[in-house]
């Protein structure tokens, strides 16, 4: 049995949602000058859609966001879930870890502390009540295919069952949407991908998202923290409050997405695009529908509608 240890430095980053029980941060003129250019409706109506069936496809499980490009969603959600029963069911591992062969062996164990802070330590793995699901974009599986190496070596060492551990763990791949073609070539398809072919086949599953938004959110977009590389993790000052010259806009957009959220007509349209889904009928999407639309309806949140006019702008989108 393990005993629970504090979790390892990691960046700082502001909370703008009193989701998890806490209370918004002030940033004050920090991110103000940046509210008059909020992303354009394309990236705010794909987020949607894809957040929409993200939610759908984890089937009840724990959601925990690897790196940063999907900071966004995160924030859309902390928004969309804030007052309800999901509180501590979003998670953040904010490492890049695209290739360990450079790590040392004290990284190894700075990168398993890690893990752990979210729940992926294999006792904590092996006896979780719901599932838990790794999210991020995929372009080759590079990240994914490192944790997953990593965690099942710390399996292996602790001789934790892997037979009930492989049935808590999901991946959910946000991937650039291509041709539906059979001759597409998918990244789980690769032969460094193999270990793919460990989990139940509906563990590992793809969500697609329009091009130039994933490039949006991928490559291009302002995050508030920079890269959290393994030279870094043991750096005293990277924990520090971030100052770069693109967080002025980093924050003004995680700010918007997370108004968006609480908005009700998009918290509503979540819950419309689930039901696209095959798997709406389940238990579990209901009750983050439910958790979704009591939110939808409480008088009691202290979030306010984007400036720009959510449902005006959301109203955009395809039918």
């Amino acid at each position: 049995m393990t005993t629970a240890a504090a979790p390892p430095p990691r960046p700082y980053r502001w909370s703008l949602s009193s989701f998890g029980g806490g209370r918004p941060d002030q940033l004050g003129a920090l991110a103000a000058r940046q509210d008059q250019n909020p992303p354009s409706d394309l990236v705010l109506r794909e987020l949607t859609a894809v957040t929409a069936k993200v939610l759908a496809r984890a089937d009840g499980a724990d959601l925990c966001f690897l790196g940063r490009s999907l900071d966004s969603m995160y924030d859309l959600l902390t928004g969309a879930l804030e007052h309800s029963p999901w509180d501590g069911r979003l998670l953040r591992l904010p490492v890049s870890c695209m290739a360990d062969t450079d790590w040392s062996p004290a990284a190894t164990r700075r990168f398993r502390e890690h893990l752990a802070s979210v729940g992926l330590e294999p006792y904590a793995l092996a006896r979780r009540k719901r599932p838990i699901a790794l999210v991020d974009v995929v372009a080759e599986g590079r990240s994914y295919g490192t944790l997953h190496r990593q965690l099942a070596d710390w399996i292996e060492e602790t001789r934790e069952p892997w037979a009930v551990i492989r049935r808590k763990l999901r991946y959910i791949a946000v991937t650039c949407r291509h041709s539906t073609s059979p001759n597409t070539w998918r990244w789980q398809q690769d032969p460094d991908n193999d270990w793919v072919r460990t989990l139940p086949a509906a563990h590992v599953t793809d969500v697609s998202l329009d091009g130039r938004v994933w490039s949006y959110l991928a490559d291009n977009q302002a995050k508030v923290n920079e890269s959290f590389q393994h030279w870094n993790w043991f750096d005293e000052e990277s924990v520090l409050t971030p100052r770069h010259r693109r967080l002025a806009p980093a924050l003004a957009e995680a700010r918007y997405f997370t108004e968006a959220g609480r908005d009700s007509h998009l918290r509503e349209e979540l819950i419309r695009l689930m039901a696209r889904e095959p798997g709406f009928a389940g238990r579990e999407q209901r009750r983050i529908a439910l958790a979704l639309r009591t939110r939808a309806t409480s008088r009691t949140g202290s979030g306010t509608r984007p400036r720009t006019g959510t449902r005006a702008r959301y109203k955009t989108g395809n039918r």
